[in-house]
């Protein structure tokens, strides 16, 4: 028996060129020749005159410098910068390091543009574990010596990262108590015909989404309308209603992937975003955020629902299907509400409050730990139950996505991806308003391919210095970046909502999957094209008309 698991093991670890998730040599060696070259070739020209450039716009200079080679050399050379520029006394602890030249600077900002391109790569394919990659952002940032020791660590440990950690956290807890199943049934057992279901049913679900895990409560509730499917065709003498399959469970998945604009908790995309403009000196509290995305919400709902029921209504085989008369048996089979179920519903309540009135002065990470915290002190979650469900390789992706941002807006890489973007938009698309419709653009189809918290943290330092250049709020930049993030809809690796309703969707008893990849590109691709038109025509030509914008 040894013998055969120390076997086992060997080859396991054994040197292999086929590809598996978290470990793709062919494209992780290809990744790796590329950096080295990028690395290698001198900067481009465009990169050394802007870090020479007196006083560029969007760039916010330290004191006593007049270029971004001068805010590099203060902080990575202080005492030379304090000896040579500012012609002050040399202090006691000064080694006579020599200031960086602007070609060395260019260079650290080209070095930083290559590690977010190669970090979005790696996420996306997973040719590395997520994890590990993570990891390796902050050892580039150490090899290249792109921030001071101490900085890199605090880049890391953000209010964001805190934040994430927080809610996936508290998810825990709530699935653990039961919460999640409760509030699922509670919200079904009103559902009593198909447009109940498609015109009040999925606009609750994402405004839920919009405050709770979207993937918790997607998980929760396909089991439960798994149970509806049979019974209804069961019912109606059906074996099998594809129609109605999808009709639920791309109803439900497409509904919740919109609930992310409506709050700063919906996923941790909007908690990279929240860092990033707190970074830039304009942070948004929890309601500011809500009142600009909370809106869009339930229409776009009304629109998914609308759309799913004319083109499935008319294939469904069964003639109705009434959700409220299977869930309420389950209902029955439930415990009584109170106990650890009642205090959860109580940190939960409490927490929500706390993110809409504290605002900034306490960031949203800290009442998150707040209610980690309780939860651990009523018993309701173990240290075990949180290494089990927390995805701490995910908290890590938002750590490290934000120690990219820091690097990238202090070296002048973010300054220069911009300009470069902005020079190949067409004219009506980088200038005010239209400056979001191309965002918009950019990130809704990139989050298709690769994870929502992947692409704001990519596209979060190119986008947000687009603001200054093109005279438009950042929060309006930021935000709809942040929005366009959960229009993952017609790939199944685009969401994990996605791959859950792709995973869970099965006849209970025959096991027969009732998805296939294609139904998500036909479906998906139209509902996408849909939230464009509904972000552009409600919300940035619509109520953001109203809203006064920090400038």
């Amino acid at each position: 028996m040894s013998h055969h698991t120390t076997t086992g093991r060997a080859l396991d670890t054994s040197w292999t060129w086929k590809n598996r998730p978290g470990y793709k040599p062919i494209l992780l060696i290809s990744a790796i020749v590329v950096l080295t070259a990028v690395v290698l070739l001198p900067p481009p020209q465009s990169m050394i005159d802007m870090v020479s450039r007196a006083n560029p716009a969007s760039y916010k200079l330290a004191p006593d410098c007049n270029t971004i080679t001068d805010t590099v050399n203060r902080k990575l050379r202080p005492a030379a910068f304090q000896v040579e520029r500012l012609g002050k006394p040399a202090p006691a602890n000064h080694k006579n390091d020599r200031l960086l030249t602007s070609e060395e600077v260019a260079r650290m900002a080209k070095i930083m543009v290559a590690l977010l391109f190669l970090a979005a790569f790696l996420w996306g394919t997973e040719a590395l574990p997520l994890g590990a990659t993570d990891v390796m952002v902050g050892v580039m940032l150490y090899i290249f010596a792109i921030l001071p020791i101490n900085e890199i660590s605090e880049a890391y440990m953000s209010d964001a990262v805190f934040f994430i950690f927080g809610v996936l956290a508290v998810a825990v807890g709530i699935s653990k108590t039961g919460l999640d199943k409760r509030i699922g049934f509670i919200l079904l057992g009103r559902i009593k015909s198909t447009k109940a279901f498609a015109f009040l049913f999925l606009p609750m679900l994402a405004v839920l989404s919009g405050f709770l895990s979207a993937h918790a409560l997607v998980a929760l509730l396909i089991p439960v309308l798994m149970g509806v499917y049979k019974v209804t065709c069961k019912i109606h003498g059906v074996e099998k209603d594809r129609a109605l399959a999808i009709f639920l469970l791309l109803g439900v998945c497409f509904a919740s992937n919109h609930g992310g604009p409506g709050s700063p908790a919906a996923g941790g995309r909007n908690a990279i975003m929240v860092g990033y403009l707190m970074d830039y000196g304009f942070p948004i509290t929890f309601l500011e955020w809500m009142k600009t995305g909370l809106p869009y919400v339930p229409l776009m709902a009304v629109v998914v629902g609308a759309y799913m029921y004319i083109r499935c209504k008319p294939k469904f085989m069964v003639k109705e299907m009434n959700p409220s008369e299977v869930v309420r048996a389950e209902m029955a089979r439930m415990p009584k509400f109170g106990g650890r179920e009642a205090m959860m519903t109580v940190i939960l309540v409490v927490l929500v409050i706390a993110w809409m009135v504290l605002g900034e002065h306490s960031g949203l990470g800290g009442p998150t730990l707040y209610a980690v915290m309780a939860m651990f002190l009523c018993r309701i979650i173990t240290w075990e139950d949180v290494q089990d469900g927390v995805a701490f390789d995910v908290v890590g992706l938002y750590a490290a996505a934000c120690a990219m941002g820091v690097g990238l807006k202090f070296t002048g890489g973010a300054l220069w991806l911009a300009n470069a973007f902005v020079s190949v938009l067409p004219d009506f698309l980088t200038k005010g308003d239209g400056l979001l419709v191309g965002v918009s653009l950019l990130t809704g189809i990139m989050t298709n391919f690769m994870s929502d918290g992947a692409t704001v943290a990519a596209l979060g330092p190119i986008v947000l210095p687009m603001a200054a250049l093109a005279d438009i709020s950042v929060w309006k930049v930021g935000l709809i970046c942040s929005f366009s993030s959960s229009f993952a809809n017609f790939l199944v690796v685009g969401t994990p909502n996605n791959a859950i309703c792709y995973g869970m969707g099965r006849d209970p008893e025959t096991g027969e999957r009732l998805l296939d990849v294609m139904d998500f590109v036909k479906f998906g691709l139209p509902i996408t094209i849909l939230a464009w038109l509904v972000l552009w025509g409600w919300t940035v030509f619509g109520y953001w008309r109203f809203i006064k914008w920090p400038v």
